[in-house]
Parts: structure tokens; C-alpha cells; sequence
């Protein structure tokens, strides 16, 4: 049995400061990167079938981008911390 290795873009991608779950991030990062819209605005995924963008993955990975904790975001905007986790426990 033949070893295959898949690379992911979220492998190339630093994290960002502040990231409290990689592995959210990552897992996030790489849908946003699949559901990217095309040069005529709709999504590029064979799972959308062109639905205009952003479609309902892109907006549920970017979500969870920003639930993954960029601690430097949320400091700019003035949010808690202990707000920021409250949304965290409600989404999961």
C-alpha cells in the first residue's frame, strides 16, 4: 500500500498572532481557500455549483477564523475575552 501525502494551504499559511486554536484555523483556512470566488464573483468549489460568493462555506469558515481566536482583532474592536468565549461555547 502506496503512502500518499496531501498538502493543505493552511500548512503553508503562518498563523496569524493572537490564534488560540490552530486547529480550528487551519481546518477554516482551508475551506475559505476551496470556496474562493472566481474572477466573475461566484464560487470556484464544484460543491457550490457557482452559487454567487461568498457562499455559505466561505461565510462559515471566515467565522470560524475569527473564533479561533485572533487576539489582536478583538483588541482593536474592544471585545473581552471572556465575551469572546462565550460566543465560542454558543457555536460549538
Amino acid at each position: 500500500m502506496s503512502e500518499t501525502s496531501r498538502s493543505r494551504s493552511s500548512q503553508d499559511a503562518a498563523l496569524p498572532r493572537g490564534v488560540t486554536d490552530p486547529l480550528l484555523w487551519r481546518a477554516a483556512y482551508d475551506v475559505a481557500a476551496a470556496h474562493r470566488p472566481d474572477a466573475a464573483g461566484r464560487c470556484a468549489s464544484l460543491l457550490c455549483a457557482g452559487r454567487p460568493a461568498p457562499c455559505g462555506p466561505l461565510e462559515a469558515a471566515r467565522r470560524a477564523m475569527r473564533l479561533a481566536g485572533d487576539v489582536g482583532r478583538r483588541a482593536d474592536r474592544g471585545e473581552s475575552d471572556a465575551r469572546v468565549a462565550g460566543q465560542r461555547r454558543r457555536a460549538a
